[in-house]
């Protein structure tokens, strides 16, 4: 059964009971007064609640409502929080340069509210050797256990040894908290550009001291008396 309300001449009832568009209560009245009543408004008159007796309607705008409960759908999707697994692999012998990287993805994955599936890979000989890669879930869980806990204990899984975190913050907070960092940075840059384009020109040069010399320049005066001096004794030899 569709959910589409009718509007307007598709309403196939002799009497309603009428809402205003401010939400007042009309009361009962005819179908044909309540479709004057929305025309001389120019508004619209659509049937809210159908299995009523007598059914309700309500005189509005409906293309209005239409993009305002679009909006509000949006929104609400834009803030539902989806649990999303991330997986990170790692072998029982990794480099430790290796391990640093990998656990930094494991920690922005937990901060961001999301689980993270742990993967051990063994390979040949490694099999037989389990507890490596029990050790070092172990140690990745301690280095991370501010950020998330052991939802699902190390196990074995044929080639592979399987653990999952799961954050402390929920998935919600986590986004919560980074929409406030991200308007937090842009407020910071807005009013650190306002402050340079607001600065007093003295302000900007204040703080340069003048550069001096490491050896102090001598006068070039003394030099040239001497030339002059000199050319008087030339001339006076001659």
């Amino acid at each position: 059964m569709s959910t589409e309300p009718r509007i307007n001449d598709r309403i196939r009832v002799p009497e309603v009971r009428l809402v205003g568009p401010n939400g007042e209560q009309v009361g009962i009245v005819s179908i044909q007064d309540a479709l004057r009543l929305a025309q001389e408004q120019d508004l619209d008159l659509v049937e809210v609640a159908a299995t009523a007796r007598p059914p309700v309607v309500k005189v509005m705008d409906y293309g209005k409502y239409k993009y305002e409960s679009a909006l509000k759908a949006r929104e609400a999707r834009k803030n539902q929080a989806h649990t999303v697994i991330k997986e990170m692999k790692l072998r029982p012998k990794i480099d430790p340069h290796d391990y640093e990287t990998k656990k930094g993805h494991v920690v922005r994955f937990l901060k961001a509210g999301d689980k993270v599936k742990i993967t051990i890979m063994f390979r040949g000989r490694e099999q037989s050797r389990p507890e490596l890669g029990r050790r070092l879930l172990s140690k990745l869980a301690e280095d991370v256990a501010e950020l998330g806990f052991v939802e699902f204990a190390p196990k074995q899984d044929g080639r592979n040894m399987i653990m999952v975190l799961g954050p402390h913050k929920k998935k919600t907070e986590a986004m919560a908290e980074a929409r406030a960092a991200k308007e937090q940075r842009k407020a910071d840059a807005s009013g650190a550009s306002g402050e340079v384009e607001h600065a007093e020109p003295g302000e900007l040069t204040e703080s340069i001291e003048p550069i001096e010399s490491a050896e102090p320049v001598e006068s070039a005066e003394p030099a040239e008396a001497a030339v002059v001096g000199a050319a008087q004794a030339t001339e006076e030899q001659s």
